[in-house]
């Protein structure tokens, strides 16, 4: 079943190939984008400044994050629903689902701690206190020079959170009129969401999330339903297969399996021709190329 639509705007046509990196993987001469899931989130705390700043310096091409909505309405990066996972601070405020937090209860979690509890190989003393950004100071920080590859979440609950994300990007620069839609991708499970949000920036290429494998009878008339909104699709890594490769190809659609993070996967998801891969860790699918 298709459930979202995930896009590499790399190497999409019309978009830069200088946004891609050269993949030998196979025998062929193509372009693969590196897309750092949540940062470079296998080597620093997921969605903080630090991991998109490392994500940088390994050579990522499209920063990738997720955005959600405080219950005052403000945008900010997270991906889980819940932020016991890894928010670490007063219960009241880092406990629970995100959406029943104000922005200022927020402000008092710190994500980066239980990074260093839980890979205690790759802790470091600056992770401990980080924050929850907001999807303003993301765009602030990288959106004039970085690729952005962003999901909506909780769509299907949230409509309207399609409309912040246009407004927002419109704030920066990177949506609307005379803006470089060129270095952001949009994506989500939640097919209608995309919908919405090309009817208010048709510009943006947009990616469907694809979650479960597609029978081989629908696959060709899911695939052409796909193409009549989005650029590609990015479907979890464990139903990415020759098959489903070739009849997105053959659709005019992208493929971007998510998450890949063992060399061995990595070198698979190569070998069937994808056009982007998403990774924790992009120092090593770099190194692949």
């Amino acid at each position: 079943m298709l459930r979202s639509l995930s896009l590499l705007a790399a190497c999409l046509g019309g978009l830069a190939v200088s946004a891609c990196s050269p993949a030998t993987e196979g025998g062929t001469d193509r372009h693969v984008a590196v897309i750092a899931h949540r940062g470079a989130s296998w080597d620093a705390p997921e969605h903080t400044i630090l991991s998109w700043d490392l994500a940088r310096a390994q050579g990522a091409d499209w920063l990738e994050f997720d955005v959600q909505r405080t219950r005052d309405g403000v945008l900010v990066v997270f991906h889980d629903d819940s932020l016991d996972r890894v928010a670490r601070g007063p219960a009241e405020d880092c406990s629970g689902f995100l959406d029943t937090k104000t922005w200022e209860q927020l402000q008092r979690c710190d994500v980066g701690s239980w990074f260093n509890e839980a890979h205690p190989d790759r802790a470091k003393p600056e992770y401990a206190g980080l924050r929850i950004p907001a999807l303003d100071d993301v765009l602030a920080r990288y959106g004039p020079d970085a690729r952005l590859y962003l999901e909506l979440k909780d769509a299907e609950r949230l409509p309207d959170i399609a409309h912040d994300l246009y407004l927002a990007l419109v704030r920066h620069g990177l949506a609307g009129a005379g803006a470089d839609t060129g270095r952001v991708l949009v994506q989500s499970f939640v097919p209608e969401a995309l919908a919405r949000f090309r009817g208010w920036s048709p510009g943006t290429p947009l990616i469907q999330l694809v979650w479960d494998s597609i029978p081989g009878a629908r696959l060709d008339t899911a695939l052409a339903q796909v193409a009549g909104y989005a650029r590609g699709i990015g479907p979890a890594a464990r139903i990415t297969d020759a098959r489903l490769v070739e009849a997105a190809h053959a659709k005019g659609l992208l493929v971007h399996p998510y998450t890949v993070n063992e060399e061995a996967d990595m070198r698979r998801v190569l070998r069937l021709g994808v056009d982007g891969v998403f990774t924790d860790r992009p120092a090593l699918l770099r190194s692949l190329f």
